[in-house]
């Protein structure tokens, strides 16, 4: 049940950190995109595949390892998203090339 006498301006400054958390993370991600599309690029010219096994699994690993016991999970649940992601982005980026070649 809510203490309705809590104040919730106590809230501030903790939801301003996170904000700025926030914004940090989201430019972060958006750089990270924009490197995956220089991947994609590569691939394409090299004909490699979108998926290779050994590199996701290195990556969320060492995500979870900087993590620290208490956060390792949820930071390898989201690296699994992540790079989820950064497949399909690569995916499409090759699929709409390969379209313009045909």
């Amino acid at each position: 049940m809510q203490d309705k006498n809590f104040d919730q301006s106590a809230l501030t400054p903790f939801r301003t950190k996170l904000d700025a958390l926030d914004t940090q993370i989201v430019d972060l991600l958006c750089q990270r995109f924009d490197v995956i599309r220089e991947v994609a690029a590569v691939k394409i010219q090299h004909h490699l595949p979108v998926v290779i096994e050994e590199r996701i699994r290195a990556v969320i690993d060492r995500a979870g390892d900087k993590a620290g016991e208490a956060d390792k999970n949820r930071v390898r649940e989201i690296y699994t998203l992540l790079v989820a992601l950064a497949c399909e982005l690569e995916e499409e980026i090759i699929d709409h090339h390969k379209s313009k070649e045909a």
